[in-house]
């Protein structure tokens, strides 16, 4: 039904047939029409609307883009009260004339005045040119923000294409680190790795997928990585959602932050940590990433595509309508605390 409205609204014919309904029940019912009795009347009365309606649209078509193209506002003014005033002498002259002394259209007093006259062509504009500018700037509005819509959608589209190939060389990374130090793990672990990679690749053309979803595959991820250092670095991560069901998320939105986490907290032999807890309360997202910082690092190779592309995304999707705050003026610590609001299914 919205959809409808929708196009009924972008569609300039109907924008014009919409105008014209309006401004011409103003003017019957200005005029009493209901007190009309013969056709003649209603005849002269569609004949007078029609040069009301012939004057707006001159000013539409010539005196408006005076206005609008050139900026020149009192030349748009000073030349709509001259074309209100020739139209108001043009109209009361036609009145005047004795083809309306049989009809009862224009017959009161008031309404054979010149100031009655130049009240209905003044009116009349007001009427047709109001609605007319108002879906002018509509259609503008509407333009500018499917075009931003648009570029949005390519440059996620672009963070996604950049973000995806990022996440695999990880991956392939932390298995080959498992095949070196426990070769009997490898060929389960490289079906854990084909079931991230095929969330990974069905999920691409996606714009949000179901958060049970996306922390299933957080948690396969999470998993992986045990396998890889859980002999020498404390794991822990904890879930909590009211209700997961209810809720989606742009897919590997936050995967970023829990590789990272796991990239350069765990580049050492010592004793580490890594800290995930993620919880949604009221749709409210909140996730908290804790790593150590190990003294003696080992090397690390890093793009550092993956925290600068969901950054973007982020602001992307939810403009100023998130928190992220990351820390690591720590020299032990780097912590990441990101709060954003989720999207339900069923509003």
């Amino acid at each position: 039904m919205n959809k409808k409205f929708d196009n009924i609204l972008d569609n300039k014919w109907w924008q014009e047939i919409a105008v014209v309904a309006f401004s011409f029940t103003i003017y019957t019912l200005k005029n009493d029409w209901m007190l009309f009795s013969s056709l003649a009347s209603i005849l002269m009365g569609v004949f007078f609307y029609f040069i009301l309606y012939m004057h707006a649209q001159f000013n539409r078509f010539f005196l408006l883009p005076i206005l609008f193209k050139t900026q020149r506002p009192l030349t748009y003014i000073f030349l709509t009260l001259f074309g209100v005033f020739v139209f108001s002498v043009v109209l009361y002259e036609i009145m005047m004339l004795d083809m309306f002394s049989n009809c009862r259209l224009y017959q009161n007093s008031h309404q054979r005045s010149y100031m009655y006259q130049l009240a209905s062509v003044l009116g009349t504009l007001v009427c047709i040119l109001s609605p007319i500018i108002v879906f002018k700037f509509y259609r503008i509005h509407r333009k500018q923000t499917d075009e931003a819509l648009l570029f949005n959608e390519m440059q996620l589209n672009s963070l996604k294409g950049q973000l995806n190939p990022h996440f695999l060389f990880n991956t392939f990374n932390t298995l080959y680190g498992i095949s070196l130090e426990f070769p009997e793990r490898t060929p389960d672990l490289i079906m854990k790795v084909s079931q991230l990679m095929r969330y990974q690749l069905e999920s691409n053309s996606k714009k949000c997928v179901s958060l049970e979803d996306e922390l299933e595959f957080i948690n396969s991820y999470v998993q992986l990585e045990k396998e890889r250092v859980g002999y020498r670095c404390e794991i822990t991560y904890d879930c909590k959602i009211d209700n997961e069901n209810a809720y989606k998320v742009s897919p590997m939105l936050l995967i970023a932050f829990i590789e990272n986490a796991f990239k350069h907290g765990t580049c050492a032999i010592e004793k580490c940590y890594v800290r995930i807890i993620i919880t949604v309360e009221n749709g409210l997202l909140h996730l908290h990433v804790v790593n150590s910082i190990p003294t003696k690092k080992t090397d690390v190779v890093s793009t550092k595509i993956g925290l600068k592309n969901t950054i973007e995304r982020l602001n992307l999707i939810y403009g100023k309508d998130y928190k992220l705050d990351i820390q690591d003026e720590n020299k032990n610590t780097y912590i990441v605390d990101l709060k954003l609001q989720l999207k339900k299914f069923v509003e």
